[in-house]
């Protein structure tokens, strides 16, 4: 029994610490949206304002997202093509291009390079107005031509 007690006592050492470590561990930079229905359809939005260099504000239909960018992205909105959506490749593939917050989603407009995003949530109409009053671009549509399909 007394061979087992030094065991014993360096399996509760290794639990105690492991545990200490994952309180440490920082939350994920990511939290997408789901399920991936709820997350934005490009191709579907009506309306989208930009609320500062590292806020955008979209509407598709009834639903009204905020967007979080990582960095600032001061030229985003500006020129004909308005803001331009890009899904991370599984998306692309799997999602009809949806926006859910992922990693490898971006966002840009023409005399802007693409800006990674931070995190995508769904808002109500009462912020999406309060946002909007505050915007310094807005336009309709987000396809590169400008128009919807």
């Amino acid at each position: 029994m007394n061979a087992l007690k030094p065991t014993l006592l360096s399996l509760i050492l290794v639990a105690v610490t492991a545990g200490a470590h994952a309180a440490d561990t920082p939350a994920p930079l990511f939290k997408p949206l789901r399920p991936v229905s709820s997350c934005i359809r490009t191709d579907r939005i009506d309306e989208w304002h930009i609320v500062d260099a590292r806020t955008a504000i979209v509407r598709t239909g009834p639903q009204r997202y905020v967007v979080k960018l990582q960095n600032d992205c001061p030229r985003l909105g500006v020129g004909r093509q308005g803001l331009i959506f890009r899904a991370n490749e599984a998306n692309q593939l799997n999602s009809l291009g949806r926006i859910c917050g992922e990693a490898g989603e971006s966002v840009h407009s023409r005399d802007q390079p693409p800006c990674a995003l931070h995190s995508v949530r769904i808002i109500d109409k009462p912020t999406f107005d309060k946002l909007s009053a505050k915007a310094t671009r807005h336009g309709n549509g987000a396809e590169p031509n400008g128009n919807k399909p």
